[in-house]
């Protein structure tokens, strides 16, 4: 029946580019009106379009996106819904903000995550959102966060992180995998903080190459889950979900397979509580004693999971190949931190500044979510114009936004953490001018890697302090080179990650005199 089915696609698939050489069609092509959308028909809409570029879509649509007089496509094709997509901070702030009430993610996009998701808070709206959003904030207060840093975060960067990078600094030419080292070390530290749980994935050398089962069940869902939202035909993953054939059946035995690692930790949980022994003070524990049935808790903890793994691992990864190909941003950057880090006590990093423009810059360039769809609820019309219908699906599309010359300048594709930056003159005994440099107030709709409005990401301080925390402790100690100088390639997901990840030789650092910048000093 698979055989069948992929018969089938790739036939219609073939009938389709077919029909773009043919004469009578091509007379019929349309654009729709007042934006740069893709050679549209009759019937089938943009789908060739669609399908001829289905390999670089993110490419896709930052062309159209640019070329574009609003910053916004309207994209048509048969199989989908009229998919709205921008990249103007105007109309992300309306969508978010503004009238965040008329666009909710919607049925068609809880869809495509529900069998992964189920009904956690990164899947729901309306009243379920609310009280799952009230129950997780409790864990993101001031106290909180330094419990997580000093207890979870530094624990596991001393007894792991540094242990397993020293092991590969010793054997001379010994390439890792950097996103595989922080995807596993993000893994362990959301376990320990939403479950109470280590499930000690990082390992050591000897171990660091076998596989992990949990998590490459983690990683299959959420591949398998994005490429229902990009397949050109919709209805080909919905047939095959019905008759339990190909990558839905992957999908099903991995999404099964993370069941039941939650729900034995769920059911361990109770027994501990019962028995008076539990003195967690995680997630896992709060959601139990509100009373919430298991398979909601399930639900939430994986999405817990996944936004606290993937989104961090992902920044990280992504930093560390910018430095690569950036010395004297890595130079500066290890003086600060050489400067100010102190890697035995909990600090917020705010006097780390230049570590923060580096975070900025390489999330507004490699945003750990590419985008983000709505669907509206009523006929709506955006602030630069473009109508909306009921139903229609509305896409910002961050990666898009961090390649737009009308937002960030002719040098948008530069890694430039310097743009983060603005100076203030003054003058400090009347004679002698000086400069303060500090971090500008950027806005979430220019900038939206963390959500903004009423869905602005919880955790957005706690994954800043995580990352500054392991990025400062890891350039502190180690070099990291990798191992080719070659273009990465940007693979979006259920959160971004580099295709075949980020392989590195890692070296210590020598411990030499902190260097002083020779860049104007940055303060507060």
């Amino acid at each position: 029946m698979e055989i069948l089915l992929i018969i089938i696609y790739f036939t219609l698939s073939f009938l389709l580019t077919a029909i773009l050489h043919h004469k009578q069609l091509r007379t019929t092509v349309r654009r729709p009106a007042g934006n740069n959308a893709p050679p549209t028909y009759a019937i089938i809409g943009c789908l060739i379009s669609f399908y001829n570029n289905r390999h670089r879509l993110l490419s896709w649509y930052t062309d159209l996106l640019s070329a574009s007089s609003t910053q916004t496509v309207v994209i048509q094709r048969l199989g989908a819904r009229r998919t709205i997509v921008t990249a103007n901070p105007d109309n992300v702030e309306y969508m978010l903000k503004t009238n965040f009430i008329n666009f909710p993610k919607g049925k068609p996009f809880t869809e495509i995550l529900n069998d992964f998701l189920g009904h956690g808070i990164f899947n729901v709206d309306g009243d379920l959102w609310h009280a799952q959003r009230k129950l997780a904030s409790h864990l993101f207060t001031s106290r909180l966060l330094k419990h997580h840093v000093e207890i979870n975060v530094m624990e596991a960067v001393k007894s792991k992180l540094y242990p397993l990078l020293d092991s590969f600094a010793s054997a001379d030419e010994t390439t890792v995998d950097l996103q595989e080292v922080f995807r596993r070390l993000g893994f362990d530290i959301v376990c320990k903080l939403s479950l109470g749980f280590d499930p000690s994935c990082l390992g050591d050398r000897h171990s660091f190459s076998d596989e992990v089962p949990i998590l490459k069940a983690f990683d299959t869902a959420a591949e398998i889950s994005a490429k229902r939202a990009a397949i050109p035909i919709s209805a080909v993953w919905k047939v095959k979900k019905m008759i339990g054939v190909g990558s839905e059946k992957v999908l099903k035995d991995s999404v099964n397979e993370i069941h039941e690692y939650i729900m034995q930790i769920i059911h361990e949980r109770k027994k501990e509580m019962n028995s008076k022994s539990n003195q967690n003070q995680d997630l896992l524990t709060k959601l139990i004693m509100e009373g919430l049935n298991d398979e909601l808790i399930r639900d939430m903890v994986i999405s817990f999971i996944m936004a606290g793994r993937d989104t961090t691992s992902a920044a990280m990864t992504w930093l560390f190949y910018a430095l690569s190909r950036n010395a004297h941003v890595e130079e500066k950057l290890v003086n600060e931190i050489r400067l100010k880090f102190k890697d035995d006590e909990f600090d917020d990093f705010k006097e780390m500044t230049y570590l923060q423009a580096c975070l900025c810059e390489t999330m507004r360039l490699y945003p750990p979510v590419s985008w983000d769809s709505k669907h509206a609820l009523t006929d709506d019309s955006l602030p630069d114009g473009t109508p909306v219908r009921a139903g229609d699906r509305v896409t910002y599309f961050p990666y898009g936004m961090g390649r737009m010359e009308r937002i960030w300048g002719t040098d948008r594709l530069e890694f430039r953490p310097d743009r983060w930056f603005d100076q203030c003159d003054h003058q400090d005994d009347g004679t002698t001018a000086t400069t303060t440099l500090f971090l500008k107030e950027v806005s979430p709709y220019k900038y939206p890697v963390f959500h903004a409005g009423p869905r602005v990401c919880l955790g957005k301080r706690m994954a800043n302090v995580q990352m500054s925390y392991v990025v400062a402790s890891v350039l502190n100690r180690f070099e990291i080179r990798p191992v080719r100088f070659t273009e990465a390639l940007y693979l979006p997901s259920l959160t971004a990650r580099m295709e075949g990840g980020f392989k590195v030789l890692v070296r210590r650092r020598r411990r030499t005199d902190v260097a002083t910048c020779q860049d104007k000093k940055i303060k507060n």
